[in-house]
């Protein structure tokens, strides 16, 4: 897939939320960044080579996105589809 994938589906198709509104909550605290800029809404784009900075059980995760899924995938796919930058706890 090419192109750009909404923030919240990105979330849901790669396992680090479960349901869109579940993603849409994590996006609402405003502790997420999408290239270094807060990420207000779930409709927020994002494209591979994007650099995403959530908190996911309890530690900050700085991930770069490799590549888009089309659909949620199995976690081991899923894990394909980002790369991990950095943790801080």
């Amino acid at each position: 897939m090419t192109g750009s994938l909404r923030l919240d589906k990105f979330l849901v198709y790669c396992r680090f939320a479960r349901t869109r509104s579940r993603a849409q909550a994590m996006i609402d605290q405003g502790l997420m960044r999408v290239n270094g800029t807060r990420a207000l809404r779930g409709h927020a784009p994002v494209a591979a080579g994007d650099t995403l900075t959530l908190v996911h059980g309890g530690e900050v995760m700085i991930v770069a996105i490799e590549s888009l899924p089309e659909r949620r995938e199995p976690p081991a796919k899923a894990k394909t589809r980002y790369r991990m930058l950095d943790r801080a706890g």
